[in-house]
This record gives C-alpha cells, sequence and structure tokens, in this order.
C-alpha cells in the first residue's frame, strides 16, 4: 500500500467499493465466478486495507460515511463564517473601550495566536475539519488585523495589503488541502495584479475595476501557475485554476463586449465592443475544444457557461427591444435545442476518438 495523502488513499477506498459493486453484477449476469475461497481473500484483504486507510488517513469508507462527510464540509464551512463573523463584531462592540496599545496588542496577537491554534489543531486532527475552519478564523483575524491596524495609524490603504492576504491564504490553502482559501487567495491575487495594472496606466488603484482590461495579465497569470506547480497531491486544486482563469479573462470580456467605453484602446466604442464580441466567442469556443481534448470536464463546462452567456447576451441587445417577448424566448429555446445537438455531437466524437485510442 503506497499512498501519500488523504486523498489519494480516499481514491484508493473509493477503487474498491467500485470494484465490489462491479464484481458482484458481473457475477449476477455470469460473467465470472470466482471460487469461495478467493471471494474471502479478496474481501479479507479489501477490509484489511480499509482498516489501514481509515487508521492512517480518516476515509469515507462507504457511501454514508460519505455524505457525512460532505455534511461536515458544509457545516465547517458555516462555523468558520459565523466564527470570523463574530470575531469582527467583537471587536467592533468593545474596541473603543481600550487604549491604543491595547488594540495594537490584541490585532497582532489574534491571527497569530488563530494561526498557531491552526498548527496544533491539524496535528490533533486526522479528519481536517477542525484544522480547516480554524485556518479560516486565522486567515479573517489577519484580514481584519491589517484594515483596523490602518484605521488606527490614518494609514491610507494601499492594494499592497491584498498581497499578504493573498500570501497567508495561499499558505494556509496548501498546508491544510482547503480549496475555499485557496479561492480567496486568488481573488486577492487577481485584485493586487489587476490594480497594480491600473496604477501603471494612471488612475487610483481603487478605480481599477473600470478598466475590465486590468484583470488580463492576471487570467494570465492563472493560466501559468499550474505549469510550475505540480498539484498531485490537491485534490480539485488544478481544476480550481483552470475554472478561475477563464472567468478572470472572459468576464471583462463579456463587460467590454457590451461596454466599450472601458477600454484602453483607442478605438470607437462601438468598434470596442464588437472586438471583444468577437474575442469571446472565438476564445470561448477555442476553450470548449481545448477542453475536450484534454479531458478536463471543468474546463468544457466553463467554456460552454461562458459561450452560452455571450450568446444570449448578444441576442437579448439585438431582439429583446425588436420582437414580442414570447417570439424572444422561444428563439432562446431554439437556440438551446440546437446547442444542445452540437455539444451531443462532440460528445459521440469525443467517445468515439477515447475508445480508438484504447484500441491502439
Amino acid at each position: 500500500m503506497t499512498t501519500a495523502n488523504r486523498n489519494d488513499a480516499q481514491q484508493r477506498a473509493d477503487a474498491i467499493r467500485v470494484f465490489q459493486s462491479e464484481l458482484t453484477r458481473l457475477e449476477t449476469d455470469g460473467v465470472v465466478r470466482l471460487e469461495d475461497a478467493q471471494r474471502a481473500a479478496i474481501r479479507a484483504h479489501h477490509q484489511t486495507l480499509l482498516s489501514a486507510l481509515a487508521q492512517s488517513f480518516d476515509i469515507d469508507r462507504d457511501a454514508q460515511a460519505k455524505q457525512l462527510s460532505l455534511g461536515m464540509r458544509i457545516v465547517s464551512f458555516l462555523g468558520a463564517v459565523a466564527l470570523a463573523a463574530s470575531v469582527f463584531f467583537l471587536f467592533y462592540q468593545f474596541w473603543g473601550l481600550f487604549s491604543t496599545l491595547v488594540q495594537v496588542a490584541v490585532l497582532v496577537t489574534a491571527p497569530l495566536a488563530a494561526f498557531l491554534a491552526t498548527l496544533w489543531i491539524q496535528r490533533k486532527d486526522r479528519s481536517g475539519y477542525f484544522a480547516k475552519l480554524a485556518a479560516m478564523v486565522a486567515f479573517a483575524c489577519f484580514v481584519l488585523n491589517l484594515v483596523m491596524l490602518g484605521q488606527i495609524f490614518n494609514i491610507t490603504p494601499s492594494d499592497k495589503a491584498l498581497l499578504p492576504w493573498a500570501a497567508l491564504a495561499l499558505l494556509l490553502a496548501y498546508a491544510l488541502d482547503l480549496r475555499l482559501l485557496l479561492v480567496a487567495g486568488m481573488l486577492c491575487l487577481i485584485a493586487f495584479l489587476a490594480a497594480r495594472v491600473g496604477v501603471w496606466g494612471g488612475m487610483y488603484w481603487i478605480h481599477f475595476g473600470e478598466r475590465p482590461e486590468n484583470f488580463f495579465p492576471a487570467a494570465i497569470a492563472l493560466f501559468l501557475l499550474p505549469r510550475w506547480i505540480d498539484h498531485r497531491r490537491f485534490a480539485g486544486f488544478a481544476q480550481t485554476y483552470r475554472v478561475l482563469a477563464p472567468l478572470t479573462l472572459f468576464l471583462p470580456m463579456l463587460v467590454l463586449a457590451h461596454w466599450g467605453w472601458g477600454s484602453y484602446l483607442s478605438l470607437e466604442p462601438l468598434t470596442v465592443e464588437r472586438l471583444y464580441q468577437t474575442l469571446g466567442f472565438a476564445g470561448t469556443a477555442l476553450l470548449i475544444a481545448y477542453g475536450v481534448r484534454k479531458q478536463w470536464n471543468e474546463v468544457v463546462n466553463t467554456g460552454v457557461t461562458l459561450f452560452v452567456v455571450f450568446l444570449y447576451t448578444k441576442l437579448f441587445s439585438w431582439w429583446w427591444d425588436e420582437m414580442p417577448k414570447y417570439l424572444f424566448f422561444l428563439l432562446l429555446g431554439l437556440i438551446a435545442l440546437l446547442l444542445l445537438f452540437v455539444f451531443r455531437r462532440l460528445r459521440t466524437v469525443g467517445v468515439i476518438r477515447a475508445n480508438a485510442e484504447g484500441e491502439a
């Protein structure tokens, strides 16, 4: 048995469960027939393996345990949000009663104490749920720390605060295999890069959203980062990058496709809108094709969603005021049916290609 982490152990346990189910079906259909000794040996081996994995990694051994784990993840998230909100309102409730020295001491020690508590809980908690909850509270304390220190000393707000927020969120995300903090860290990083581009373009950093093209360098960075970092040990991290990167690229394009005034390009707004409409349709179509080729379902789904959003917003701007509403929605339904036929054809071609590669 060679498993590097809990994700590998859980995948092994899931494979055992699938194997047992399929073996039962094969025996029922008369495809294969095992002797009692063979069946008992396989069952004993699986039970021993599952017990070892459960003892080392606290895996979900059956479907019921997996459902309970999902509930625990939801409760963990809600608990982290509630505790973070409690810390926030606790600070503001009694903040005026403390001297400046006490305020600074509390702000410095609170995130540090939460971070150390997270590390201690991680060593004690094999499931990881309590450690992840503590990590999100530590991140919330750290964000509150910088915000309130800036208010105490009347420091001018700066986009540079986003960098330490991103660093801590990503550190905790990779240390605890926590996708929620991975998303939080990437959003901070996206906002920082967009703000920096805005500053280089001559605007005050807090207005970086007024130029959607400021987000393009961040999208490129998200596309490239997974190539430099091995995510095989982190379940869902690579998929998260592959979803956020196209969203960061194409959502600003969607805005510019209907608001050409926000572009840096020295073109007529209508020309800018047509340009980004074309880039949006072409880019999302290429994204779908790339996802199909790589067999990345999350990329295909993201590309399809973005393509449909581009299409429907364009149809809305063309025809909403020009035709009766029943005819407009009928047209949308017919277009949806056409897209279903196209995507089903693409799926069929992908299955045929996969079968051909398997036979080869």
